[in-house]
């Protein structure tokens, strides 16, 4: 299956809806999706999605729903994030992981393995999404090796799904 093309679509209830928007309010002190949006989940080759249309604005990782980058830039979300100078910018946005040294700021309630968004320290705007190899005070502490591992940025197979 060409990525892009969906199975098992369907449509979520309202009491789904609001159970989604529950958890990723829980996740990201937001939720991308609105209880007046018609949301669907589906699976595609790799990922299971949350669609507005045919925009992915969300994926599961580890069965726990986390809005894409098109979800995030969808509101301004001030939690699970880890910031980037702009030295780190150009290879975390070709999917190169988090290194600690590149890090300038992180929200500091972030534990191991927490699904965090990734941002430049000069636009504050998304630029990846990934999982916390290390608690946010230890990502600004540590000065060497991985922080976050990179599992979707901008312009990568999960931000073009649907445009095919």
């Amino acid at each position: 299956m060409a990525e892009g093309k969906f199975r098992n679509r369907h449509r979520l209830s309202k009491k789904e809806l609001k159970a989604l928007q529950q958890q990723l309010i829980s996740l990201t002190g937001f939720s991308p999706v609105s209880e007046d949006t018609s949301v669907d989940v589906a699976q595609t080759d790799k990922w299971t999605v949350i669609l507005d249309g045919a925009e992915v604005i969300g994926i599961y990782i580890d069965d726990r729903p986390f809005p894409t980058i098109k979800g995030l830039l969808r509101s301004n979300p001030q939690i699970r994030y880890v910031t980037v100078d702009m030295g780190a910018v150009k290879f975390v946005a070709s999917g190169a992981d988090v290194m600690a040294p590149g890090i300038v700021d992180v929200d500091q309630n972030i534990k191991e393995g927490d699904a965090v968004w990734v941002r430049d320290v000069n636009n504050k705007k998304p630029i990846a999404i990934g999982i916390a190899l290390r608690a946010g005070p230890k990502m600004i502490s540590d000065k060497k090796g991985k922080a976050v591992k990179n599992i979707h940025y901008v312009g990568d197979e999960i931000w073009n799904i649907g445009k095919q």
